[in-house]
């Protein structure tokens, strides 16, 4: 793997921590989830060859440090922070953007207000549940993930979280780790994963997905525009939402490799399927 350059760059109320691969035009990938910069470490290399790629740790996560650790989080501010990154690292031309999950909402509202600095984005799987017919419903889930999360802990909480994003409701079934050691940089990112799990529950969750895009707006900018969904979770409620913003505007919904969690289960795979993405590819 190429080791990065490594930056710090300083945003309202934070520092984030950025790590920058490869030459070309600019591609900024936006991590979900408790992940971070290293959500991207299966990818980034291939995408380097073409690309000056770009990625970091979401405010509050692993390495990039809040001013006021128990700040509340916002969509618009964390879009902002994407913001800044683009203007530092490309300040006269548009990038291309990815984002994934709970990124991927912070990347659709950077779109829908500063669009000139976006070439094309990527949104896989963002939850934005608001825009769904059975939107109360998600918002009960939510509301139940957070009194779980304050009433009985972490793990509890996790476990209502997973069985509602299921089609059956049925919490996913993790392979065991049992005996198995890992290396040494992927124990470290599964360490700093596990660290941002409480901030992720309790500030990232309610604020993302009660998050309701301008909509009429990303009308406006559909051709610069590609939503993407998991090839295994038709049906699952982080898939639901591209689907339906895909058919209200018109546009196509790719399928790439894996579930919600593609990236990390298929890279090689579902590097691919985003280089074609941004080439326009079938």
């Amino acid at each position: 793997m190429t080791v990065p350059t490594v930056g710090a760059l300083r945003v309202n109320g934070a520092t984030l921590h950025y790590e920058v691969r490869g030459r070309g035009p600019l591609l900024l990938l936006i991590p979900g989830g408790a992940g971070g910069a290293a959500a991207f470490d299966g990818i980034a290399d291939d995408l380097a060859a073409e690309h000056t790629v770009a990625t970091y740790d979401p405010r509050g996560m692993s390495r990039s440090t809040l001013d006021d650790p128990e700040a509340e989080q916002s969509v618009a501010e964390h879009a902002d922070d994407a913001l800044r990154i683009l203007e530092l690292l490309s300040p006269d031309e548009p990038a291309r953007v990815f984002g994934s999950s709970s990124g991927a909402i912070a990347a659709l509202h950077l779109l829908t207000t500063r669009p000139e600095r976006i070439e094309r984005l990527v949104a896989h799987e963002p939850p934005v549940v608001e825009v769904l017919p059975d939107a109360p419903e998600h918002r009960a889930l939510i509301a139940r993930v957070q009194a779980t999360f304050h009433g009985e802990g972490l793990m509890p909480a996790m476990a209502v979280f997973a069985a509602g994003l299921k089609k059956d409701g049925a919490a996913p079934t993790e392979p065991k780790a049992d005996g198995i050691e890992l290396p040494p940089q992927a124990a470290a990112r599964a360490e700093r994963t596990m660290a941002n799990l409480p901030y992720f529950v309790g500030r990232i969750v309610p604020s993302f997905m009660s998050y309701a895009p301008d909509v009429h707006r990303l009308e406006a900018l559909s051709d610069r525009l590609v939503l993407a969904c998991g090839q295994d979770s038709h049906g699952e409620l982080p898939y639901r939402p591209a689907a339906f913003l895909a058919e209200h505007l018109g546009t196509e919904l790719r399928d790439f490799p894996g579930g919600h969690t593609g990236l990390t289960t298929h890279p090689a795979e579902f590097g691919e399927a985003l280089r074609k993405a941004f080439q326009g590819a079938e």
